[in-house]
């Protein structure tokens, strides 16, 4: 099946089927008891979530959100959980995929722990760009997502955004705003 950019594939809480996804690039969102979003991940082609039931059934963790138009696999849950148990060698592929996610997060987190926030965005722009391109970050994802994903405040996503943008032209003035949603 295909999703659309903003269409969710499911919800927060809701238990069912898990996916494969085979192009395009879906968010997690985790929505905290006062409604508030925050992105918790990025899921890219060959994942298979949600990761946190691979091995046995659990609710969605959080919300999964299409970035652009994906192609997604359902797989029935009693099926995945059905040639499991038939085929014990799957618990090997399962923890490859895992170890392939967890060496993601690792690269996040390398991310996080740069010493300048510029050196944060550039990671994450040049990380994207290998799922997007030749799309900006910002078409994809609000400046609160960015800084979210990359523990910053929207307001310095911004300024790091237009910085970008003055040294690549050169000039402070410029009547279009390329910085994409500020807060959407």
């Amino acid at each position: 099946m295909f999703i659309h950019k903003g269409e969710v594939l499911f919800r927060q809480g809701e238990s069912g089927p898990l996916y494969q996804v085979k192009s395009g690039l879906l968010k997690i969102l985790r929505v905290h008891e006062d409604g508030t979003p925050t992105l918790v991940n990025i899921i890219v082609p060959g994942e298979m979530i949600p990761h946190h039931s691979l091995l046995t059934r659990s609710p969605y963790f959080g919300t999964a959100v299409a970035l652009m138009t994906s192609e997604i696999e359902t797989l029935p849950a009693d099926n995945w959980y059905r040639a499991l148990e038939q085929d014990p060698l799957q618990y090997r592929t399962i923890a490859l995929k895992l170890q392939d996610k967890l060496r993601m997060m690792q690269q996040r987190i390398d991310q996080l722990t740069e010493a300048t926030p510029a050196a944060r965005l550039r990671k994450l722009q040049a990380w994207f760009q290998a799922y997007i391109a030749p799309n900006a970050l910002t078409e994809v994802l609000t400046q609160d997502e960015i800084g979210q994903f990359i523990g910053l405040r929207r307001e310095t996503i911004n300024r790091l955004l237009r910085d970008q943008t003055v040294s690549a032209t050169g000039s402070a003035g410029s009547s279009s705003d390329p910085l994409g949603p500020k807060n959407s």
